[in-house]
């Protein structure tokens, strides 16, 4: 099984992007344990961070015929993008949304989550453990499916 983990814009910054909201680890650190509990799992991950939409669109297409599942923190393009909600529609592969910290504690247009339609099911307000906690939950999704 292979899954693809996705960071959106400005996680490249953790350990040093408000870490009052987000912590003061790294995205490093994140990946790292993520091919940590890939390696308990038994399944492939790779990891990929972009600021850029497009780019971000362009990787979930070519997802398609090469990865099983996703896990996916879009970021601030979670509240703006249907680029990526279609994108996510259109592939029609299981998909986790998470977040770090808890979307429905922050502003009012944080509320609203264009990709979580697309996904099957969204995790948020864990900090870094949100990925654990995706990347668990699209692994049993897929094997119970």
């Amino acid at each position: 099984m292979k899954i693809l983990v996705l960071h959106g814009p400005n996680l490249n910054l953790l350990g040093t992007r408000e870490p009052d909201k987000y912590g003061t680890f790294t995205l490093k650190e994140i990946n790292d344990e993520l091919n940590e509990l890939a390696k308990e799992l038994n399944v492939t991950i790779e990891t990929y961070q972009s600021n850029i939409e497009g780019e971000l669109v362009d990787k979930i297409q070519q997802a398609k015929n090469n990865f099983d599942g996703i896990v996916f923190n879009p970021a601030a393009y979670t509240h703006t993008s249907v680029a990526l909600r279609d994108v996510l529609l259109a592939v029609e592969l299981p998909c986790a949304e998470v977040h770090l910290s808890n979307l429905h504690k922050r502003e009012e247009f944080r509320l609203k989550s264009m990709t979580a339609p697309a996904c099957v099911g969204q995790i948020c307000g864990f900090g870094k453990n949100s990925y654990m906690l995706g990347l668990r939950a699209i692994v049993n999704y897929l094997r119970n499916n």
